[in-house]
C-alpha cells in the first residue's frame, strides 16, 4: 500500500470473486501488492452486465485514497477479448466464443456452436430478403416441415380429380424449386 492518499485512489486487481445477486454486483479481489478485498461494488455501464470469470482483471478506484470502500470501475478478460477489429466496429463477446459484433459491412451474430433464441416477441419482422445455408422449418416444435421438404410434397403430389374424369391427376406442371 503507498505512503500517500493520492497513490492510494486508483489500483489494478484481479477478479477471485463475482456476485450478481445484489443490486449492485460485487466482486472479490486481489490487488496489485497481494492485499484481498471482499464485495468491492462493481459499477457497469447502465443497460449492460455481466459475469466475470475469475482471473479477469479490473480497474479499481478507491475515492479519496480511503481503501475501505472501493468501486471497479472495468472489468476485463484478455484471455477471451476478440482480436482484429477494424477501428469504429464494436462488439459483445463471452468466454464461450459467442459474440455480437458491429462490424464495417454489417452485424455478426456468432452463436459459439449454441442456438440463438428469441424471446417473448410478439412477432420478428425482416425488412430485407432472407438467405439461409440450412433447412427452414415450420412449427419446428411440433410436425413441421422443413422448405425442402415441403417442396418435394408439392412437386410430387397427386390426388383424385372431382371433375368429369374421376381419375388422379399429374403433377404439377410448374414445380417449386
Amino acid at each position: 500500500m503507498a505512503n500517500h492518499p493520492l497513490q492510494n485512489m486508483v489500483t489494478r486487481a484481479v477478479i477471485t470473486a463475482i456476485d450478481t445477486v445484489r443490486k449492485c454486483q460485487t466482486a472479490g479481489l486481489k490487488l496489485i501488492a497481494g492485499e484481498k478485498k471482499e464485495n468491492v461494488e462493481h459499477l457497469e455501464p447502465y443497460g449492460f452486465t455481466s459475469a466475470a470469470q475469475n482471473g479477469a482483471e479490473a480497474v479499481v478506484l478507491f475515492p479519496g485514497g480511503d481503501r475501505s470502500h472501493g468501486v471497479a470501475v472495468v472489468v476485463a478478460d484478455r484471455r477471451f477479448r476478440l482480436k482484429g477489429l477494424a477501428r469504429g466496429e464494436v462488439a459483445i463477446y463471452d468466454d464461450q466464443g459467442q459474440s455480437v459484433i458491429l462490424t464495417r459491412a454489417g452485424i455478426v451474430v456468432n452463436g459459439g456452436g449454441k442456438p440463438v433464441i428469441f424471446t417473448n416477441a410478439t412477432k420478428a419482422r425482416f425488412e430485407m430478403p432472407i438467405e439461409s445455408t440450412g433447412d427452414i422449418r415450420d412449427n419446428c416444435d411440433s410436425s413441421g416441415k422443413t422448405m425442402a421438404e415441403m417442396r418435394t410434397t408439392y412437386n410430387g403430389h397427386t390426388h383424385k380429380e372431382n371433375g368429369d374424369g374421376g381419375g388422379i391427376t399429374y403433377k404439377p406442371g410448374q414445380p417449386m424449386s
